[in-house]
């Protein structure tokens, strides 16, 4: 366990990382409390804009830590200073419950996303199925990291079941997390990408050229605890109450989430 003076380090570390051009991002009124939500890449808009509305509505400083969420998981399993934790997948939350990292009880899956492949909104490239991507034309397919981050291990086992793993292995680019896939396509390094169907609706560079069904691609879960170690347990258990609220359910839908089981008349 970290004393409070290396606790005190970790939040000026956050601090730092912010100032160097992380991917923290602060919501601060003045005179606030404070909490820090570790959130999956994939919500950073549909998140930054309930943060916002939130903060200012109950006066505390709400700040987003957004990533890999196997890299968030293993920060948290380290002692990092984080309230709230928000994973794109039941595994890395599964790990952090098994070591007794966040409270079993506040656990709840909250929404769902689809797969989909893209590439840049001029290129010709048209995909009637998967099976499309071993053309010779396409070369290179970005996705998260496959054996880590949960958008690539999503990915592989859709494709494993496909099987179509083994033959395009060979033209995969693994980067570091789904928005990082993004911008690999919208950069035109690679020739497609597969990604959230939500990160593909918030960029202008890019085209979906083929959804996955949802009968044949893997669950989709994005579960939401609090951490054990919460130094703000009130204020943490209070921004959780309010992401399962209707208010907070309208944004999420707004940016194509599946709500799963929605609270109605909470945190409005």
């Amino acid at each position: 366990m970290l004393n409070a003076e290396q606790m005190k380090s970790l939040r000026r570390l956050y601090l730092l990382a912010w100032i160097c051009g992380s991917s923290l991002f602060f919501l601060s009124p003045a005179g606030a409390e404070e909490i820090v939500v570790a959130a999956a890449a994939s919500l950073t808009d549909a998140l930054k804009e309930i943060g916002e509305a939130y903060a200012l509505r109950s006066r505390n400083k709400i700040i987003f830590n957004f990533g890999a969420s196997s890299e968030l998981a293993r920060q948290i399993d380290e002692g990092a200073p984080v309230d709230l934790f928000f994973s794109a997948d039941s595994e890395k939350m599964d790990i952090l419950n098994q070591k007794g990292r966040i409270e079993r009880a506040s656990r709840k899956n909250l929404l769902s996303n689809r797969l989909v492949i893209v590439a840049l909104k001029d290129s010709g490239l048209r995909i009637g199925s998967p099976k499309d991507l071993l053309r010779a034309d396409i070369r290179r397919v970005a996705l998260a990291e496959p054996s880590t981050v949960p958008a690539g291990i999503y990915v592989k086992k859709y494709l494993e079941g496909e099987g179509l793993w083994g033959p395009l292995k060979s033209k995969v680019i693994p980067v570091m997390d789904v928005r990082a896939a993004l911008a690999s396509v919208e950069s035109g390094n690679v020739d497609a990408g597969f990604i959230y169907k939500t990160d593909a609706a918030i960029s202008k560079k890019v085209k979906i050229v083929f959804e996955v069904p949802l009968d044949k691609g893997p669950q989709i879960v994005y579960p939401l605890a609090v951490v054990k170690e919460s130094k703000n347990k009130k204020t943490a258990h209070n921004f959780f109450s309010h992401l399962l609220g209707d208010s907070a359910r309208r944004i999420f839908e707004h940016y194509g989430f599946i709500v799963l089981n929605p609270s109605p008349g909470a945190g409005r």
